[in-house]
């Protein structure tokens, strides 16, 4: 395979003492025209992630693809594993890790932090790596983290596969209150598919988070349901992403 680990090598301690795992990268094919995060989901990492990359047929691409911090999770009684953010169950009442969330947030920007300005941008990922990929949506929305802290990246793509929206309540209102946060919500194309048979994120909470973008003003964020898929990707959607990411960022030569 024709991807290699970055630089910054593993155990990289970030500014909020989150130590992130080991970072890996899917160089592009063809003419460089987008880079893209990549985020795995509960206790998996960036290795398995550039794989699935590698499969894909964007050769116009460069993936990134980190790996999480190893940290107790609530929801698995404490056990330690690799997470973006502190999660317990899923429900319309839980409560968002907000420290981890920004401080996994930060670390993708600084990864894309130093790409070719010509270079468009973007994150995606699956379960929790999609939960990230969309609260970093709306941190690039609101202009800020949820520590208050300049949110530094212009994001041209957000995919989110069987993932669900943190801090979905209270969105709307934070958009609706800025007309520059309004503008970029607007202006910020973001795809989410889910399985109607999810018995890890209950499909209620994907399509619940799709509702709450739109209703929060992300214009250009759409749903893909598939019926009868459970906690995993399969070859029609990974293909569907594939096309609207081609579509979305003009890419070239991709077929």
């Amino acid at each position: 395979m024709s991807y290699s680990h970055q630089s910054m090598g593993s155990g990289f301690r970030n500014a909020r003492g989150y130590e992130f795992g080991r970072t890996y990268v899917v160089r592009p094919k063809g003419k460089h025209q987008a880079t893209l995060v990549w985020l795995h989901g509960l206790g998996d990492n960036g290795s398995s992630s550039s794989q699935l990359m590698e499969s894909l047929h964007l050769p116009n691409i460069k993936w990134i693809c980190p790996t999480a911090p190893t940290r107790p999770v609530s929801s698995l009684g404490g056990y330690t594993c690799t997470a973006w953010f502190d999660v317990g169950e899923i429900s319309e009442d839980s409560h968002d890790d907000l420290e981890g969330l920004d401080a996994s947030a930060s670390h993708i920007a600084n990864l894309l932090s130093s790409e070719p300005a010509d270079v468009k941008v973007g994150i995606g990922g699956f379960s929790m790596g999609a939960a990230i990929s969309l609260y970093s949506a709306t941190c690039y929305a609101l202009g800020r983290y949820g520590t208050g802290h300049t949110y530094p990246i212009n994001l041209r793509a957000v995919v989110g596969l069987s993932g669900w929206l943190p801090g979905w309540k209270s969105l709307r209102n934070k958009i609706e209150c800025s007309y520059e946060a309004a503008r970029r919500a607007a202006s910020l194309p973001i795809i989410l598919t889910h399985g109607t048979a999810d018995d890890l994120v209950p499909y209620r909470f994907g399509e619940k988070s799709a509702q709450s973008l739109g209703m929060a003003g992300f214009r250009q964020a759409v749903f893909k349901p598939y019926e009868g898929l459970g906690h995993y990707t399969v070859p029609k959607e990974l293909d569907e992403v594939v096309q609207w990411l081609t579509t979305r960022l003009g890419l070239e030569g991709s077929r």
